[in-house]
């Protein structure tokens, strides 16, 4: 069973516990996630000029619309701006600065009505972000920039949670898609060729679970979570945050969720940053999840 908390008052270690059990939070914005969304929101006015971003899409050829996200995207991930603020919002939420390492928030755009769905804006398919070679004990978090709606959020598939899928995670490494494939998002309107673990069975979307959050609202839940973007028939492109931490002492006694059914190579812990000082995970911690799973 899958428990919803709404703003719970656990501490960080209580609610990894929780996470790794299979539940999910929900936690309404605050001061950090809001500075967070409207720094965003700068980048995303600048970027668009004149236009409302959440309905360019109706003023602009898909070309022109995944050029304009293309430069967006990593001008976001990359600025050291980006980081402060997620620093802040993550000391905010009690974690350890010098046990918690965060990958770089990420900005993400789900554009309505099949207008791109491939490439930068790539609409995600029924997955587990561990049969990406993440960690088991990752914990992800994931924040709108706007106001969402039902009809453009994403979706939890809880059933899954302990029940397997067959899929194709054990012909992913992590290493080969940086190598490959990592950094041509731009390039694939259209149609996406790249090779990304999907299940590989018909998947029973029903029941789900589908949270909405208010803008600057936190959802955060184990990336060894089903889920998957609900098709956006809102009439409007949504655009959200989202990043990835990992508690060290968790990472190396293997405290995590259950692995059901991943198999991939490689692993993404190298691309963590610990909070306090922005040094990167051992290398020995690493080099113990260079095997399957």
């Amino acid at each position: 069973m899958t428990v919803i908390f709404s703003g719970p008052l656990l501490t960080d270690e209580e609610r990894r516990t929780r996470l790794y059990e299979g539940q999910v939070f929900l936690y309404p914005a605050r001061p950090e996630s809001l500075a967070l969304i409207e720094f965003a929101r700068e980048l995303i006015g600048d970027a668009f000029g004149g236009l409302d971003p959440e309905t360019a899409q109706y003023d602009l050829p898909v070309e022109k619309f995944a050029a304009i996200l293309a430069e967006l995207k990593p001008k976001f991930i990359h600025h050291p701006r980006a980081k402060e603020l997620l620093r802040a919002l993550l000391l905010s939420f009690g974690c350890d600065a010098d046990r918690t390492y965060f990958d770089v928030p990420r900005m993400r755009s789900s554009t309505s009505d099949d207008y791109l769905t491939t490439g930068i804006a790539y609409a995600f398919h029924p997955h587990r972000d561990t049969w990406y070679s993440a960690p088991l004990s990752q914990v992800n978090w994931w924040i709108p920039i706007y106001k969402v709606v039902p009809e453009n959020v994403m979706t939890f598939h809880p059933r899954y949670w302990s029940t397997p899928v067959k899929n194709g995670s054990a012909r992913y490494d992590y290493y080969e898609w940086n190598r490959t494939s990592r950094f041509n998002a731009a390039q694939h309107i259209g149609t996406d060729t790249r090779e990304q673990p999907k299940p590989e069975e018909p998947i029973e979307l029903e029941p789900r679970v589908t949270l909405v959050p208010e803008p600057g609202g936190v959802m955060v839940f184990s990336g060894n979570q089903l889920h998957s973007s609900v098709p956006n028939t809102s009439g409007k492109t949504r655009f959200s945050i989202d990043f990835r931490t990992v508690n060290v002492d968790d990472v190396i006694a293997r405290r995590e969720a259950p692995n059901v059914d991943c198999a991939c190579t490689g692993t993404t812990l190298r691309d963590f940053l610990r909070v306090s000082d922005l040094e990167r995970l051992p290398e020995d911690v690493a080099l113990a999840y260079e095997g399957k799973g």
